[in-house]
């Protein structure tokens, strides 16, 4: 079994506050402490420093233990994998990061199915935007992302996973335009919701534009908003538009309460894409990336 004083201090480490830490370990701020001493007692080196201000930084030596730490936990979670895969078990935990459009829509359903199948894996999903979940993936504090976006972080491997498509969306009872279909000009005068800086889908728009000569800037833009739940409620209270993915609207456009509006000559087709650090992924995130890859087919 790993030990547990290491993996109290890695949890402190990563997080550089007793208080979380106790609380994710499920263990007394005390007892943190005291785990944390015996290191220092075993290693006859301090591992942590503590400021007036209750602040902690690693030491040269808990940064040393803190990367041993990492690589062994790292490898114990392989091995308690292989050898539940010695008898068909799969056991363990698996963190999962989904930008907002691909955790809201996109992968519950896949991950109910995940879990009917293997039910012994244990599953957190993190939900943020693409850049919140690329920096997760950096940090290790998921074991893969599933993202939306055009990708851009070197440090990150990037492979499609889902086609998806932008389409511009209002209300029903919207009469601001009469057509089915609009010219891109049209844009500038409409007004829009967009989602916030950082937002996977605000850069898939801006990229789809720029060929049109139509900056973010140029738009009419009434608000931005970090929820697709968000913008859909007020395009149904409001005359504004918006561009929304199709996983997003198929109950409203089913409901009648959204009405898609075509725009001549553009299509923002964009794909979601798994997003991990180079070099290789660990089994359990592998086997549910497959999983992923057979649902989505």
């Amino acid at each position: 079994m790993f030990d547990f004083r290491l993996q109290v201090f890695y949890t402190v480490a990563k997080r550089l506050n007793f208080t979380r830490a106790s609380a994710e370990l499920f263990i007394s701020q005390p007892a943190v402490t005291k785990h944390i001493h015996e290191l220092e007692a075993q290693f006859k080196t301090t591992l942590l420093e503590r400021s007036g201000n209750k602040k902690i930084r690693l030491t040269s030596a808990g940064q040393l233990l803190f990367k041993y730490a990492e690589l062994l936990m790292a490898t114990y979670n392989e091995l308690d994998f292989d050898m539940n895969q010695l008898q068909n078990q799969h056991t363990g935990s698996l963190r999962v990061g989904g930008s907002n459009t691909v955790a809201q829509y996109v992968i519950p359903p896949v991950l109910a199915q995940f879990h009917e199948r293997f039910s012994d894996v244990k599953i957190s999903l993190l939900t943020a935007n693409t850049e919140q979940v690329e920096q997760a993936v950096l940090n290790k504090d998921i074991d893969l992302g599933i993202v939306e976006g055009i990708h851009r972080n070197a440090q990150l491997k990037y492979e499609a996973f889902l086609n998806d498509e932008l389409v511009l969306v209002c209300s029903a009872a919207n009469k601001t335009i009469k057509t089915e279909t609009i010219k891109p000009e049209l844009l500038k005068t409409l007004p829009l919701l967009l989602r916030e800086p950082g937002s996977g889908t605000l850069d898939v728009i801006a990229h789809a534009l720029k060929p049109l000569n139509i900056q973010l800037s140029d738009l009419n833009t009434v608000m931005q908003l970090d929820s697709t739940e968000s913008i859909k409620s007020y395009l149904v209270n409001s005359n504004c538009f918006a561009f929304l993915s199709v996983y997003a609207i198929l109950n409203e456009l089913k409901t009648g309460m959204l009405k898609i509006v075509d725009i001549k000559d553009l299509t923002i087709a964009r794909p979601f894409y798994f997003v991990q650090p180079h070099g290789q992924l660990s089994a359990l995130a592998t086997l549910f990336r497959r999983f992923c890859e057979r649902a989505g087919k």
